[in-house]
């Protein structure tokens, strides 16, 4: 089973994502803060990142940034869902290192199906990694 850590300091936001991902058999842990989701995935490392941009302290931005300077969590892939819904939230969240973008509030299916993607394409990557190159 693959683990998703949703980090959102919005209690009824995380419920429901989470909800929604359990009920689609992934294993789900819960972080209320940037700071949390940082202690969190230093004591486990999920498969996927499901993300906030809004939140006290730490913003999804910076923890984006943070995870991905980091040597374990370089290829955790991270879905930033936000109410923030403008083209430049979207561009700065992929150059933060996003993997996709999804605007709140969101359909279940989409989010089911955008973290069955990204999990999807985490792993072409790995073999890609793991995959000697022929000279």
């Amino acid at each position: 089973m693959r683990t998703v850590l949703v980090v959102d300091d919005n209690e009824l936001a995380r419920t429901v994502t989470a909800r929604v991902l359990s009920r689609s058999n992934f294993e789900v842990r819960e972080a209320q803060s940037g700071t949390e989701g940082m202690e969190m995935v230093q004591d486990q490392l999920p498969d996927l990142v499901v993300l906030d941009i809004v939140m006290p302290g730490m913003n999804g931005y910076a923890f984006c940034r943070w995870l991905k300077s980091t040597p374990k969590g370089q290829h955790i892939p991270v879905i930033m869902c936000s109410a923030k819904s403008e083209a430049f939230d979207r561009y700065w969240g992929m150059k933060q290192g996003v993997d996709a973008y999804i605007t709140k509030p969101f359909e279940p299916m989409e989010l089911v199906e955008t973290v069955r993607c990204v999990l999807r394409q985490s792993l072409l990557k790995e073999m890609e990694r793991r995959v000697p190159h022929k000279p």
